[in-house]
């Protein structure tokens, strides 16, 4: 089964003009009870902040909270005294846990900001809070799929506390990639930027797919493109 959710049918919010916001799962005052979520996937945003602009500290708790930059950097301050910049290319991942609370800003006079932000379910509640932030090159994901978080923390990803992998692509016109899907698992793909072949069907940037009950899939690309793929429990 090959499920195609369409950019264009997401939710979306804008405030003020500083924030536009798509919603691949419900999310905040957009609420569609056919997309809560798939599997340990709760949230795909993919948000665009403007110049100068960002969210004022507010708390999180019990969730794995990835975010990953396409376009500018973000700049980070926790409750747990972490400061940092996360630059395009760039993830970080916070352990909501017991509680944290962050805020996350547009540094820039001049370049928005462009990024997903990911929650996953934690297989476990009360966990101590906690946060890490890695770079990760064009050319590691390069026609290739580069394992950026899951559960153990090998190939240099980082962890999280739930069994996801979490891969990244940028994948050039006319080469293609395949993955095996182990029993029992499931994949959702998220496309950035780009035009997408998968299987049978045509993906375009904004455009996610379920993907449940099959053994194998095949990606193409007809322009260059950036996704993300989650392999789920």
């Amino acid at each position: 089964m090959m499920y195609q959710r369409h950019s264009q049918d997401r939710g979306y919010a804008e405030f003020g003009g500083w924030l536009k916001s798509h919603h691949t799962f419900s999310f905040s005052d957009y609420h569609d009870p056919r997309f809560m979520g798939f599997r340990d996937l709760r949230v795909i945003n993919q948000d665009w902040i403007a110049r100068d602009s960002g969210f004022p500290a507010h708390p999180h708790r019990d969730m794995e909270i990835i975010t990953y930059v396409l376009q500018g950097e973000v700049a980070h301050q926790d409750s747990l005294g972490n400061q940092g910049t996360i630059k395009a290319g760039e993830i970080q991942v916070m352990h909501a846990g017991t509680g944290i609370r962050h805020g996350e800003f547009n540094p820039s006079k001049t370049e928005d900001l462009q990024l997903f932000q990911i929650w996953i379910l934690p297989d476990k509640v009360g966990v101590a809070p906690g946060y890490t932030q890695a770079s990760f090159t064009r050319e590691e994901k390069l026609n290739r799929l580069r394992l950026l978080v899951s559960r153990d923390g090998r190939e240099g990803s980082q962890k999280i506390h739930q069994d996801v992998d979490m891969y990244a692509c940028i994948l050039e016109p006319g080469h293609m990639i395949g993955f095996d899907i182990r029993p029992e698992r499931a994949l959702w793909l998220q496309v950035a930027e780009g035009d997408l072949k998968v299987n049978d069907k045509v993906m375009k940037s904004g455009d996610g797919m379920a993907i449940e009950d099959e053994k194998h899939i095949k990606i193409e690309a007809s322009a260059e493109s950036e996704f993300l793929l989650f392999d789920l429990r």
